[in-house]
């Protein structure tokens, strides 16, 4: 593909960009109100949605996230069009983040402040305490 095109939490959308993600997902390009027209035959369109999660965030560590597909499914059959979900090549699941989680996120967003900050020339360390903190204090339950 020559780009990605994220739109998060797309049920909170306007309708009418689901207008426009019709006539992409139909057409495979948009064309503007000026005749404008845009190429989206080469891109991934990727919609992140948090319909259901109360769900997913409501089952046992353990359990697989296929036991409540069911419910979540039809509430996104209640909330979206049939017609913008039958374009959809896909809908994936995700199991919800647990607090076993967080150290490699950590890790991972410690290392971009530090990259910034040593640029300026100042270093940051934290002890492992710290960064455990900032996994407890950054993790929700319901939402990773």
């Amino acid at each position: 593909p020559y780009q990605v095109v994220l739109f998060d939490e797309v049920e909170k959308a306007h309708g009418d960009v689901f207008n426009v993600l019709l006539q992409v997902l139909d057409d495979g390009r948009l064309t503007d109100g000026q005749g404008r027209t845009v190429d989206f035959t080469n891109t991934i369109i990727v919609l992140t949605s948090n319909l259901g999660s109360q769900y997913i965030a409501a089952q046992p560590d353990d359990e697989p996230v296929e036991k409540v597909e069911d419910q979540v499914m039809e509430m996104v059959r209640s909330h979206f069009r049939p017609e913008f979900l039958t374009r959809l090549d896909e809908i994936i699941l995700f199991h919800r983040l647990g607090a076993g989680h967080m150290a490699p996120i950590v890790d991972i967003q410690v290392a971009r402040v530090q990259k910034l900050l040593k640029d300026r020339k100042v270093v940051l360390n934290l002890t492992d305490g710290a960064r455990a903190w900032l996994g407890r204090v950054g993790y929700d339950p319901v939402y990773g």
